[in-house]
């Protein structure tokens, strides 16, 4: 398999590796049931040393594609030295724990995933324990019925195993990569609290992780253990990464884009509209955040909350409440908690 240069003509969940700069590679690996279908894993190299930003999902399928692709770098799995991991969701961070074990490399994951790591390795947790005290608090309660139809939350976790701790807890600042090589780690929480993101001056790249995304909104505060205000930490990172200057865009899911400044513009815009959006719906009437979620469209095709899956909806209803949440913490609305669900009105 020969290295493809990248271009925006192309698929780019198409398999493969695809040369986006001077020794950096992007590299799609599959995803099982997902809608994103694939998490670029983008592999950095001076010939000698290998790191990989991000490991994709502890799949047969992910791991032969990337042995495959390494292979079209002259390189195998043995020789990747370490994963720097920019957030600790599973299609980022499991192949990198199964890798680790077989061949000794090292694995690097934001200092503020440590909380949600603890919490995804207990063997005792319920599967999405978290979001299903928080569709409860959203008045959500048929969500939560719907995902125990689909997924059975009562089962207890099977791959605890898989959320070993890494060998070093990331802090902001620059660290070196490769030698003559240096990424500037930029910590920016909100898609999940210790989500990192990494800067190459030299090649004026930035590895977004799922920071920023070309073709959809990150979702926000789905982790373990969620954040206070998720969605106020997301546009505090966002207008972080707008301060800095505008680079070419590596990011998880998607393809390569030639400026983050304009994606996060559209991001901002699009989380100020629905502010307004979801705000007004409780003005119209809603009183908890799974009305307001009924009341507004959802994707690009305007779907109804009642026409997505319960995992979709699990997602909606979330989204909902933590733009409620900050329309709460800015004083635009109040809410109280009435035996258990939390209900928002005009001051």
């Amino acid at each position: 398999m020969e290295p493809l240069p990248e271009s925006s003509d192309r698929n780019w969940t198409e398999p493969g590796v695809y040369e986006v700069s001077a020794g950096v590679y992007r590299i799609p690996l599959p995803l099982p049931n997902d809608a994103l279908r694939a998490v670029n894993v983008y592999a950095v190299t001076d010939g000698d040393r290998l790191v990989l930003v991000d490991s994709g999902w502890a799949l047969g399928v992910a791991r032969e594609q990337l042995a495959n692709a390494l292979g079209g770098i002259g390189a195998e799995l043995a020789d990747v030295s370490e994963f720097l991991v920019t957030h600790v969701h599973r299609d980022h961070y499991s192949q990198a724990v199964v890798l680790r074990r077989e061949f000794g490399s090292k694995i690097a994951l934001g200092q503020d995933e440590e909380p949600s790591l603890k919490a995804s390795g207990n063997p005792d947790r319920l599967p999405m324990e978290a979001q299903i005290d928080l569709l409860f608090q959203a008045g959500a309660g048929e969500v939560v019925e719907a995902l125990a139809r689909d997924f059975g939350t009562d089962r207890r976790h099977t791959e605890a195993d898989l959320w070993e701790a890494p060998d070093e807890w990331l802090t902001p600042g620059r660290r070196s990569i490769l030698p003559g090589r240096e990424f500037d780690v930029v910590a920016t929480p909100g898609h999940t609290a210790g989500h990192v993101v990494f800067v190459d001056d030299s090649a004026d790249l930035l590895f977004s992780g799922d920071h920023v995304l070309p073709h959809i909104t990150p979702s926000i505060g789905f982790q373990p253990v969620p954040a206070e205000l998720p969605l106020n930490d997301f546009i505090d990172s966002l207008r972080l990464v707008r301060a800095m200057p505008d680079r070419r865009m590596l990011p998880a899911h998607g393809p390569v884009s030639e400026s983050v400044h304009t994606r996060v513009d559209e991001l901002l815009e699009h989380h100020r509209q629905r502010l307004e959006t979801i705000g007004s719906q409780i003005t119209a009437g809603a009183g908890t955040a799974f009305e307001a979620a009924h009341r507004i469209g959802w994707t690009r095709r305007n779907r109804k909350l009642s026409e997505m899956d319960s995992f979709n909806q699990t997602l909606a209803v979330l989204e909902t409440a933590a733009h409620l949440d900050l329309l709460v913490s800015q004083g635009k609305l109040t809410a109280q908690i009435v035996e258990g669900v939390r209900h928002y009105t005009i001051p």
